[in-house]
């Protein structure tokens, strides 16, 4: 299992920064700890922190709320007309100190406007934002926004200079400071690095081309315990992996059923409701364990299915352990204030969702890859290729060596999709 994470001087600045009041947008390299920054923060910052995320699976992952739900936001396009005073939690509001918002990729700027306004109404305050810190967390080169139908993209085209939330006008008022964070704890090979950055900036050569294509097999079949896992573009291709491969095993096939209790919507459950499991399949665990034999995205076999739990064999560097995975559970959260202390801010739980924190895992989408490290995949981007601004590199960033990557179909020059607007962004914050 991983070592602890130590602590480097750019995770100490960073905290420092925080702790002082800075409003910042942290950012880095797909496996640079960005994650793992937040999570220090929330548990030693002394602070009234909000946490929010644009989704309710990243809201999730995070343990924080999603942004709609907290300021009630309509799940449309936003405008000041949309935004209302919240009078029921106004001193949730009053009491706010510092907001983080994780996934800032996928923040689009007429929410930001949105958040800005909402701070300011509902604080009384006619700072930017209503005095509160603002913390951002995410990496542009990976997840865009996402502006759906035609209405939205002709109102950002004659709005605001792109989508991505650093366009807003209320941002113009904020001294916003990058914190970049650059040692990578998931690779340490300087040449599968140097490819990695060449295809996160879209400043690949031929040369490097041929280099990550060396990894294409077409044909490529995994050996029996290989524990490879495909990443591919598209759902139904990941559907029909997963269910290929199950039925192939001629163990009988268990069922594990959640328990839902409260407010817990069907789309944001993290494990299937009906979990079909056989003894032989390849599985990926969702959680981390507190005693660390296995993290969120751990690769392993089933061994055996109990009524209460799984038992998975998982390789680890040529040795095998086995471990027993049990019931967990996943809590929809929303933020009220303290009842029993007027200047502090708690935690309600709205719903919660019990099931064994494990997935079928011959197969998973680009997209639910995301923040997972793997040993062995496969990228499987379909006949079509990439369709996605960085979808490209958060596929291949995912594993922690060149080596461990098969690539079903060659990777092109279209493959690799970067936003002009995010690179200029970047560049002048450097």
């Amino acid at each position: 299992m991983p070592t602890p994470l130590q602590l480097s001087s750019e995770f100490n600045y960073a905290l420092e920064r925080m702790e002082a009041g800075a409003h910042l947008f942290i950012t880095g390299r797909a496996g640079t700890g960005k994650s793992t920054l937040l999570q220090i923060f929330k548990r030693s910052t002394r602070k009234n922190v909000v946490v929010l995320a644009p989704t309710g699976v990243a809201a999730l992952n995070v343990g924080g709320q999603t942004i709609h739900s907290f300021f009630n936001f309509p799940p449309r396009l936003l405008q000041s007309k949309d935004v209302r005073p919240n009078r029921r939690n106004r001193r949730l509001f009053q009491n706010l100190e510092t907001l983080v918002i994780d996934e800032i990729s996928m923040v689009r700027a007429d929410v930001m406007e949105a958040i800005d306004y909402a701070l300011k109404l509902n604080r009384e305050n006619g700072e930017p934002f209503g005095g509160v810190q603002l913390i951002f967390f995410g990496d542009l080169f990976q997840l865009p926004p996402v502006v759906s139908s035609a209405t939205e993209r002709e109102f950002f085209s004659l709005r605001y200079a792109s989508a991505y939330f650093f366009s807003a006008d209320a941002l113009d008022h904020v001294d916003l400071e990058m914190v970049e964070l650059n040692k990578v704890y998931r690779q340490d090979s300087r040449h599968f690095l140097r490819l990695l950055e060449s295809i996160r900036n879209a400043t690949i050569d031929r040369d490097e081309l041929e280099d990550l294509n060396a990894r294409c097999l077409p044909d490529f079949q995994p050996q029996e315990g290989d524990n490879y896992l495909t990443l591919a573009a598209r759902n139904a291709t990941v559907s029909k992996i997963n269910a290929t491969a199950l039925a192939e095993l001629n163990s009988p096939e268990i069922l594990y059923t959640a328990q839902v209790k409260g407010n817990f919507p069907e789309k944001l459950f993290p494990v299937p409701q009906i979990l079909r499991l056989k003894v032989g399949a390849q599985v990926m665990t969702l959680r981390n364990d507190p005693d660390r034999r296995f993290v969120n995205g751990t690769i392993g076999t089933v061994t055996a299915c109990k009524a209460e739990s799984v038992k998975i064999e998982i390789v680890e560097n040529g040795q095998a352990a086995e471990v027993e995975v049990e019931y967990d559970e996943w809590d929809i959260i929303r933020y009220t204030a303290d009842a029993n202390d007027v200047r502090k801010i708690a935690t309600e739980t709205l719903g919660t969702y019990r099931q064994l924190p494990v997935r079928l895992a011959w197969a998973v989408t680009i997209h639910k890859s995301q923040g997972k490290t793997f040993d062995k995949i496969i990228v499987d981007l379909g006949r079509s290729g990439a369709f996605e601004h960085g979808q490209t590199y958060v596929a291949l960033s995912r594993c922690r060596t060149l080596e461990g990557i098969v690539l079903r179909q060659p990777l092109g020059l279209r493959d690799v999709l970067v936003d002009p607007e995010v690179v200029q962004f970047m560049e002048g914050q450097r």
